[in-house]
Order: C-alpha cells, then sequence, then structure tokens
C-alpha cells in the first residue's frame, strides 16, 4: 500500500476551495466558544410543525 503522504491528487483536485457556508459556521462556533453573542441564522430543519 502506498502512503499518503505520497498520494498525488489531480489538479481539479487542488484547485477546490473551502466552501464559505462552512467557513462562516467555524468562525461563528470559534466566536461562540469566545463567549461572544450569536445569532444563528443558519437554515436547517425547522423544529415545529409546518402550518
Amino acid at each position: 500500500m502506498s502512503n499518503l503522504a505520497s498520494t498525488v491528487l489531480s489538479h481539479r483536485v487542488l484547485s477546490i476551495k473551502e466552501s464559505p457556508t462552512l467557513a462562516i459556521t467555524a468562525k461563528a462556533a470559534k466566536y461562540k466558544a469566545e463567549g461572544r453573542p450569536i445569532i444563528g441564522l443558519a437554515a436547517g430543519e425547522p423544529d415545529f410543525d409546518t402550518p
């Protein structure tokens, strides 16, 4: 088996950028851990029945 460190990735894979949504989520989690007030406006499943 080959070592993961020696794995060659394609140019397309290397050009993939970080998801802006995940970057903002990580930043919000960091700020929340620091004790800053964070209001989450993320999309997701509602926690109530739809009308």
